[in-house]
């Protein structure tokens, strides 16, 4: 891999040709709710404190902060999943129709509930989460829906990336529709994954899983962690069973603070340490991360340039309280600290 740096210059003509691409998103749609307040006594009920209600805000969530990380780079996105016939679908499609997110994809189904997570905050730390969702896999005439929908779009698409939270709208026919329309369309897939689903993740563009789901989709413990993840023993296994078991194009491990492994079939790995200055929430990095890269990859950056490019988009939202996004002025600024 040559070429292993990212100057602010080639960082914008990056993120310029990548206004001029389209992406796909398809996977589990959610509502995230915050509730902000602050905290001076405990209650006399139980252990615990009372938040005093401050004001409460709704941003779109899993997959759809996805699509919400790619508007805000300025990269057309146009967004696949399930809602249900209820309030929550009703407000994300309204926050989602003033973020310029394309929704066609997003099927109705009385039967399942729109996910809301709702975080209760006080003085920026997060004191409950409470969800509200329906887990269960997405039944066949929905999928069916879902699908027609996304051949119609895919025709004009440069990249797809399929975010998998466990909520169900991401079951193995879907995947392997998917993979098949995108192999045959030459169109890179990117797959955020959740390995508590046992889904057949091969022959994928690009994987983009955390140290705790690489060691889970590698079947390996976690015993080794060590400052330099290039010298960590079952981390450098996993990275080369995955490699070989799913035969992605690409591997992305994030690793929180120690930054981010590239790392491809027959090459060393590379190791690209976190830009981040403060980490105030780190809810909807990974949504961020799978973003810039795809857009960097649809735009025809290189594999590193893609992984220097969403490790500073990653450092900028985490500093950001909330699920957070950053723009390209931003980003393009990232790089001349």
């Amino acid at each position: 891999m040559n070429g292993k740096t990212l100057s602010a210059k080639r960082a914008k003509q990056i993120l310029s040709a990548a206004q001029k691409t389209r992406v796909l998103v398809v996977g589990d749609v959610m509502l995230d709710q915050f509730i902000w307040g602050g905290v001076s006594r405990i209650s006399p009920e139980a252990p615990v404190p009372v938040v005093d209600f401050s004001r409460e805000s709704f941003m779109p969530g899993g997959a759809a902060n996805v699509a919400r990380n790619l508007v805000s780079l300025q990269t057309p996105a146009e967004l696949f999943g399930a809602i249900g016939n209820d309030d929550a679908a009703r407000k994300l499609l309204k926050l989602l129709g003033e973020q310029k997110i394309g929704c066609t994809g997003l099927v109705k189904n009385a039967a399942r509930h729109t996910s809301i997570k709702t975080r209760i905050v006080a003085h920026q730390q997060q004191v409950v989460r409470v969800d509200r969702e329906t887990r269960g896999p997405l039944d066949p005439k929905t999928t069916a829906k879902l699908l027609v929908e996304f051949k119609t779009k895919l025709a004009r698409a440069d990249a797809v990336i399929v975010g998998d939270y466990g909520k169900g709208v991401v079951t193995q026919p879907l995947l392997n529709e998917i993979k098949s329309l995108c192999r045959g369309r030459g169109v890179w897939l990117s797959l955020d994954p959740k390995p508590v689903h046992h889904l057949n993740l091969s022959n994928l563009s690009l994987i983009t899983p955390n140290r705790k789901e690489a060691f889970e989709l590698a079947n390996l413990p976690d015993e080794t962690k060590n400052k330099n993840p290039l010298a960590d023993k079952n981390l450098m296994l996993v990275a080369e069973r995955l490699l070989n078991e799913l035969r992605p194009a690409l591997l992305l491990i994030t690793l929180g603070e120690l930054g981010m492994l590239l790392c491809q079939r027959g090459q060393k790995p590379f190791h690209i340490p976190t830009v981040a200055q403060e980490v105030f929430d780190v809810s909807g990095a990974g949504d961020t991360v799978i973003a810039s890269f795809t857009l960097a990859i649809a735009a025809g950056a290189s594999p590193i340039e893609a992984a220097i490019l969403s490790n500073h988009a990653a450092g900028i939202v985490v500093g950001k309280v909330g699920t957070a996004t950053t723009t390209p002025e931003e980003l393009v600024k990232s790089f001349n600290h």
